[in-house]
């Protein structure tokens, strides 16, 4: 199984749509809050959403949706990368609640031979996330360089330092 694309196998206009889907539970988006110290009531204090918000609950952190988005993009646009390069626009659509199930998917919007390198290029994609009903929730653009099959092939192909297992004497450990 393929884990990633050189910058010979991205098609400008291919869209790669991302499984499986993550359903976000309460436990997910306190403990993104937590570890990033984003301790905002909207997304840790269900009283105060109900109370003194328009959604009357809890709402998913944005980053962690992106995070989300971004992770489950990997095996299908970054797993090779050489470098991510920029995030070039974020923008959150509609909001994410516990319980919702976020898709992804992923356009690519063009990609550019690199000017002093020949050995990768770099490719511009747009991620989109939806909920379970369709809703988008979440775009973003972002630019990663990858490789060429003539990268990989210099450096000992798809997994370049992997060891090899050495066999052992059965029954030892």
């Amino acid at each position: 199984m393929g884990f990633g694309r050189t910058f010979e196998e991205f098609e400008v206009g291919a869209i790669y749509r991302h499984w499986p889907g993550k359903t976000v539970t309460e436990y997910d988006d306190h403990m993104f809050c937590l570890l990033t110290m984003n301790h905002h009531p909207l997304h840790l204090d269900a009283h105060y959403a109900e109370a003194s918000t328009e959604f009357k609950r809890n709402v998913v952190v944005g980053n962690y949706v992106y995070s989300l988005l971004l992770g489950m993009s990997v095996p299908d646009v970054s797993g090779k990368a050489i470098a991510n390069l920029e995030v070039e626009s974020l923008r959150h659509i509609a909001p994410t609640f516990h319980g919702d199930t976020i898709y992804g998917e992923t356009e690519v919007l063009g990609k550019t031979p690199s000017k002093s390198k020949p050995d990768r290029g770099i490719v511009h994609v747009e991620t989109r996330g939806y909920n379970q009903d369709g809703t988008v929730v979440c775009v973003f653009r972002r630019k990663v360089m990858v490789p060429t099959y003539a990268y990989l092939a210099a450096r000992g192909g798809e997994q370049p330092g992997r060891p090899t297992p050495v066999p052992t004497e059965k029954g030892s450990r």
